[in-house]
């Protein structure tokens, strides 16, 4: 990858040009507003049909985002979020963790959000963050990664067990386009300060964090918990694929298939699927 100047107000051509096709992206251009506008919609009611029926029936519903910064977690959170009710419906997204948060079972600060009856929780990152973020930043030890991994089938397990329905989304963008939401945000009034210096530093570490991610996606793809792999490049499919692997995967009633519609799979991929199309270090 060429350097540029983050700073330089001027994206430059070499990134431009490829952004919307990195990372082998299925599509040559973003999906028409009107038709994401109008599925969107269809979508969305779709969750409130689904929010009255954990309402009724006191189910509960995890869902876990992670992906690279600046894959659009964010954006595809509050969408989904957008017409339903927040006192059932939360979005967990934790901070660095306090000295005695540090000291406790490393899983036990994300268990306390879990949902009660008839609640949805959103986590912003989650656990996943000892897989991806933590080790490519140095942030832990490989010991404690490994730990990590060993003690994951059985949380995972116990969190499915306990009957919450549970999903995990990575959302996927290529190089280029990291760079360019990046450089977007840079030079935004209203954006910049979703500019940390970890994304930054994040910017030297692209192969450093496809390794981290293949390995998370091998070692932590259960039956029992699968990964959904989203391709976001661009945002709206990424939004829409979110949204009806939930609906179609949650009984309710009342539930239109012809709203929800075909999930797209060049988009929504299982982890096995992107892996063995996906280059090592994209």
């Amino acid at each position: 990858m060429t350097q540029f100047d983050l700073d330089h107000p001027e994206l430059p051509d070499h990134v431009k040009d490829r952004a919307f096709a990195s990372g082998n992206y299925p599509y040559d251009d973003k999906l028409k507003r009107k038709k994401y506008d109008a599925h969107l919609e269809a979508l969305q009611i779709e969750l409130t049909k689904l929010q009255s029926h954990l309402q009724a029936s006191g189910e509960r519903v995890v869902l876990v985002f992670e992906g690279r910064d600046a894959a659009g977690k964010g954006g595809s959170i509050r969408r989904y979020i957008h017409y339903l009710n927040p006192r059932h419906n939360r979005v967990v997204a934790l901070s660095k963790p306090t000295e005695t948060e540090q000291g406790q079972w490393y899983f036990q600060r994300y268990v306390s959000h879990f949902p009660t009856r008839g609640e949805q929780v959103l986590f912003d990152r989650s656990w996943y963050n000892r897989a991806v973020v933590e080790p490519v930043m140095g942030f832990c030890t490989p010991e404690q990664t490994e730990r990590f991994y060993q003690q994951l089938p059985d949380v995972e397990r116990m969190i499915v067990k306990e009957g919450i329905h549970f999903f995990k989304f990575w959302l996927n963008i290529g190089q280029e386009m990291q760079l360019k939401r990046f450089h977007d945000r840079r030079h935004s009034p209203l954006k910049h300060w979703k500019l940390s210096p970890v994304d930054l530093r994040a910017l030297e570490k692209w192969e450093d964090y496809s390794a981290a991610r293949n390995e998370m996606l091998e070692r932590s793809d259960f039956d029992f918990a699968p990964w959904t792999v989203v391709r976001a490049n661009d945002k709206r499919r990424a939004r829409l694929g979110v949204i009806q692997t939930v609906v179609s995967k949650v009984a309710y009633q009342g539930q239109d298939r012809d709203a929800i519609g075909e999930i797209d799979a060049q988009i929504v991929q299982s982890a096995e699927t992107f892996l063995s199309h996906c280059p090592k270090d994209e």
